[in-house]
């Protein structure tokens, strides 16, 4: 018995499916969709035959059920050179399918959007994730397609004599990864809700990510480890390294990535034109001005032979005059918001440096939907907590001193905090306003982290402001600021010894205020 070539088009994105429909009745096809999909191609001109036609089994349920039927299974799982399925679908007068379109109900976007426990759940799509992995198991046999972006290669192929196995197998290793990507949003939705109309829970009883491979890496942190670099499926507006674009230079590295992360992260920041200059992690540089170049310079200059090797983040797009100064330091990687192409004439000279492209950061913060996890490895275990998203506790930053810092010391103050929540624990970071002077990071000792960064400021610290991610334990730290010229302080106040800090500060003439906030960094 034989029987015609068939496709199964059903999608809820319906991006591109009429061209290709067009493309595989033109190949001899005939074309099983339905619902919206196959108005749709009636409408473009494309001959369809609908499931429920097909299988004599109308669509029931309020369309909960329309492809859950043997004659559209067993096209898909059946294999045409096993004598028993082929007797067996002969038997039935079921057809193999040879090509599968399908994506799924818009579950993310639905949630996203907050609609209601009732809309979410019936945007859990049933039949699509059956259809999906009963052709991806059978990918010998039959493609599936789960991203119109794969289509026109897909048909192109069709049209030169057939789909390759090495393509099918790739297309059902993409179409498994949909589903669990689908079915882990699915689950975390579910899972925050202890029970269906309750307020969902900030962490989920499971917690389920699904991450695609963008790259394989040279190695990791060192190079007897290997490494690749795993993205976040879907699309936000925020700007995220994971959505960075590489226009020219050498592969990135493991530490490369971590570095871009620390520097954009920081960079997000400022409203204002802002460079950032990033060493294993840590600031080495930071700057805000109205012309891009000058925030860049001023950043630089706080730590010049630090920047020497670095990463930096500006945030505006790269013009000829940024570009120019970019060029006269050897840096790995400069991230922004585009370069023009005067800018990029200039640093294409630099083979080797990495320039990583990012969507604008000019849209307005709470339009980039904060929030989601950080999340950290450890053996065994996985730490999950919500991203650090704020700067100061409710009612501060508060004076806690006989003097209020000057207007200029509290441009520095704001400055400096905001440096600060970036800048490894212990942090201490010494600013004036608009420009880091001397950062303290990663030490076990805090009054280790002021006296670092002083002697390592190349920058004059008289004058300057304090930032310290954590209250002060002792009043030492204090009198070595103070002695270095420091004028006000900012830190989140907590410790029992408090009022000796602020003693420390009065008999100083310092000012300090407390933000009521801790920023660790580990």
């Amino acid at each position: 018995m034989s029987f015609p070539r068939r496709a199964l088009i059903s999608t809820s994105d319906k991006t591109g499916v009429d061209e290709l429909a067009k493309r595989l009745v033109a190949l001899g096809f005939e074309i099983l969709s339905t619902g919206g999909t196959a108005a749709l191609l009636s409408e473009r001109g494309v001959p369809v035959t609908r499931v429920s036609d097909y299988t004599g089994a109308p669509e029931i349920l309020s369309g909960r059920v329309k492809s859950l039927h043997p004659r559209i299974h067993g096209g898909l799982l059946g294999r045409p050179d096993n004598e028993a399925d082929r007797s067996d679908m002969e038997r039935e007068e079921i057809g193999p399918i040879e090509l599968v379109a399908v994506n799924l109900y818009p579950f993310r976007e639905t949630v996203a959007r907050g609609a209601s426990m009732e809309e979410a759940v019936e945007n859990i799509d049933i039949g699509g994730p059956a259809m999906i992995r009963a052709s991806a198991k059978n990918f010998e046999n039959v493609a599936v397609l789960v991203d119109p972006a794969d289509y026109d290669q897909v048909a192109g192929e069709l049209e030169s004599g057939g789909v390759s196995r090495e393509r099918r197998y790739s297309l059902a290793c993409k179409a498994f990864a949909h589903t669990a990507s689908y079915d882990a949003a699915v689950a975390s939705y579910l899972g925050s809700r202890p029970e269906p109309e309750a307020e969902p829970l900030v962490f989920p009883s499971m917690h389920a990510s699904v991450y695609e491979k963008a790259q394989d890496l040279r190695y990791g942190e060192n190079p007897h480890q290997r490494a690749a670099f795993y993205v976040e499926g879907g699309t936000r507006p925020e700007p995220l390294i994971g959505q960075a674009v590489q226009l020219q230079g050498k592969e990135l590295s493991f530490n490369n990535i971590l570095d871009a992360d620390a520097a954009l992260e920081l960079c997000k920041e400022f409203d204002d034109t802002a460079a950032v200059v990033i060493k294993h992690t840590n600031p080495c540089g930071v700057a805000v001005d109205s012309i891009l170049a000058q925030a860049y310079r001023k950043a630089r200059a706080c730590d010049e032979v630090s920047a020497f090797g670095g990463v930096v983040a500006l945030g505006r797009e790269v013009d000829l005059e940024t570009a120019e100064a970019l060029s006269e330091t050897f840096l790995e990687i400069v991230v922004a918001p585009g370069f023009s192409d005067e800018a990029l004439g200039v640093l294409s000279s630099k083979k080797s440096l990495r320039l990583l492209a990012l969507s604008s950061l000019d849209a307005p913060r709470d339009e980039w939907r904060p929030g989601g996890y950080d999340t950290k490895k450890v053996g065994g275990g996985l730490l999950v907590q919500d991203r650090n998203m704020s700067l100061l506790g409710d009612e501060n930053p508060r004076v806690v001193t006989e003097r209020a810092p000057t207007e200029e010391e509290w441009s520095a103050l704001r400055f400096g905090w905001k440096v600060a929540k970036h800048v490894k624990s212990n942090a201490i970071v010494y600013a004036h306003p608009g420009q880091l002077v001397g950062v303290g990071a990663g030490q076990m000792s805090r009054v280790d982290s002021c006296r670092i960064g002083i002697q390592r400021a190349v920058l004059p610290i008289e004058g300057a402001s304090l930032a310290s991610d954590a209250f002060f334990p002792f009043r030492d730290g204090i009198d070595i600021a103070a002695e270095a010229g420091v004028k006000a302080v900012i830190q989140p106040g907590g410790s029992a010894r408090d009022e000796e800090a602020i003693a420390a500060a009065n008999e100083h003439g310092m000012a300090m205020v407390f933000t009521g906030m801790r920023h660790f960094k580990h």
